[in-house]
């Protein structure tokens, strides 16, 4: 579920009664310390002893006509030929990393609805080496840090147009990356965190394909395009504003929202100066409840946002807000981001580096 709230108001002129919004509102003038942040054991990479977590990129990228290491009666290999289907399946092959995840479930099951092949191996924490996981009907093996390369090498020579989805966690961003440019699978990255401006450069380094977005829900993507276009077009219109941020999201996500960030840097375009440290994280359920009005079953799953702006004497106050619960909305947008990057692979676009925008753009979406 998706809500979008844009609201104009004179809080000396009108009474408004006590709403959701309205508590959300309080809470953002409420001193708040509920930082709460928990490891995610599905990371692609792990905070284990002796992990190998990341990849030169200083190393030679490699070809995608060629695998690093020999194909010759690989465990993965074998694994990937007991399961695949009995007759051809012609959908595009994806990998989804960090699989057993509720972001890797859910675009499982949105791209097995959109006809894609998903290749039932995946990466994660180096405890999870070896195990296999049902999800959506297939059995998925996983794979530790420690042979991450060898096994993409395998995936790759099987599916040649393989694209990798990555939803794992802020500090494997970067170690990630490199390591897809390395063995050459583009992918679709919507983790957030770590070193953007590195992650940027070691695509376009690489000349790897690949759709990078903090934010892959394709109705927010376009609020955000929406507050690019007045921030470029009207600068300084709300100089003089005050701006109080709350987002909440389950207890499980460590970071502050990319969205949020993007949505400030706006702001700070339009005149309104805001430091990022300022964001109100909710991360209580308790309060996630009672004061911003998650519905409980959707307390493992949303993301609520809003932005509050009083101009310099009091008398006008813009709100706005997005609410999202589960995770349809970012899987349903992370096929398309699939897709997208598949046709331009194809046609051998001289861009490489996209993110949700261009996605948008070149419309024709499910």
């Amino acid at each position: 579920m998706l809500l979008w709230r844009i609201k104009i108001l004179n809080p000396k002129l009108s009474s408004v009664p006590h709403s959701t919004s309205s508590m959300a509102t309080t809470l953002l003038k409420t001193p708040l310390n509920v930082f709460h942040k928990h490891h995610n054991h599905l990371a692609f990479f792990s905070n284990c002893a002796n992990s190998n977590s990341s990849v030169p990129i200083s190393q030679k990228r490699r070809s995608r006509s060629f695998s690093i290491v020999s194909m010759a009666a690989t465990p993965v290999q074998t694994f990937l030929e007991k399961s695949a289907p009995s007759t051809p399946n012609t959908g595009l092959p994806i990998m989804v990393n960090a699989c057993t995840g509720r972001m890797g479930k859910a675009v499982i099951n949105a791209a097995e609805a959109a006809g894609l092949h998903v290749v039932p191996v995946s990466f994660g924490c180096e405890e999870e080496s070896g195990q296999t996981h049902q999800i959506s009907g297939k059995e998925f093996l996983l794979h530790g840090p420690s042979d991450r390369e060898s096994v993409l090498a395998s995936v790759l020579d099987k599916y040649p147009n393989l694209i990798v989805v990555d939803y794992t966690i802020p500090n494997a961003v970067n170690g990630n990356a490199e390591l897809y440019c390395k063995v050459g699978v583009p992918f679709v990255m919507g983790t957030t965190g770590g070193d953007r401006d590195l992650l940027h450069k070691t695509v376009e380094d690489s000349k790897l394909y690949a759709v990078i977005s903090p934010q892959m829900g394709k109705q927010v993507v376009a609020f955000l395009a929406a507050m690019e276009i007045m921030a470029e077009q009207f600068p300084g219109a709300f100089s003089g504003y005050s701006l109080q941020v709350l987002e909440s999201h389950q207890a499980s996500k460590v970071d502050a929202s990319g969205t949020a960030k993007a949505v400030i840097s706006c702001f700070d375009k339009l005149g309104v100066s805001f430091n990022m440290d300022q964001i109100k994280l909710i991360r209580d359920p308790r309060q996630q409840l009672e004061m911003v009005g998650v519905p409980e079953e959707h307390l493992s799953g949303h993301a609520f946002h809003m932005y509050h702006l009083t101009s310099p004497d009091d008398t006008v106050t813009f709100e706005f807000q997005h609410n999202v619960c589960g995770r349809s909305i970012y899987a349903e947008g992370t096929v398309d981001a699939v897709l997208f990057l598949a046709k331009k692979i194809e046609a051998k676009d001289q861009k490489r580096l996209y993110n949700m925008i261009d996605v948008l753009r070149e419309g024709n979406m499910r």
